[in-house]
């Protein structure tokens, strides 16, 4: 089973949350899905099923929480960094209930994620485990579901984020 220092030592940017209350609800989050998912390991979920050698999720999430980090960087709203980071980890975290191991090794689409797609159970997820609005607001409009949303400016960065890197990533396999 996974534990806190599991994720925390996979995720150096948790440390990018200020508020310790936060910070804590998103390993919470994280351990919470892996458990629902079966997940004996992170390194086993892949970052997404619709090619072949995508990658890793933890990689693929840090990749994101990296690329928001340096868009809030480099503006000059006032934007919450606590909110951002804490989307950007959690943007994808429902799929580890998405996904499921199979016996063989292979990672298939689970029963449960053939009724809810990552970001709804995702932004569940962590709305169980009361985080802010704002972050919930992230997960679930992160990918097709916030198309008919008016998304906050953290969100559309973690959105457009998480698109940039599935894009290059499906280009180069």
């Amino acid at each position: 089973m996974i534990q806190d220092d599991d994720i925390e030592k996979c995720f150096k940017e948790l440390q990018w949350i200020n508020d310790t209350d936060l910070r804590n609800k998103v390993v919470k989050v994280w351990k919470e899905a892996a458990n629902r998912g079966k997940w004996e390991t992170l390194d086993d979920v892949p970052f997404t099923l619709l090619f072949e050698g995508s990658g890793l999720l933890t990689d693929h999430t840090k990749r994101i929480v990296n690329l928001a980090k340096s868009v809030f960087d480099t503006r000059d709203e006032d934007l919450n960094q606590d909110y951002l980071i804490a989307g950007a980890l959690l943007h994808d975290v429902g799929k580890l209930m998405e996904y499921e191991l199979m016996e063989d090794g292979s990672v298939v689409k689970s029963e449960f994620g053939k009724q809810k797609r990552h970001p709804v159970s995702g932004s569940e997820l962590a709305k169980e485990f009361g985080l802010p609005d704002e972050v919930v607001h992230i997960i679930y409009a992160h990918s097709k579901e916030g198309d008919n949303l008016q998304r906050s400016s953290e969100s559309i960065i973690v959105h457009h984020c998480d698109f940039i890197d599935f894009e290059i990533k499906k280009s180069l396999v």
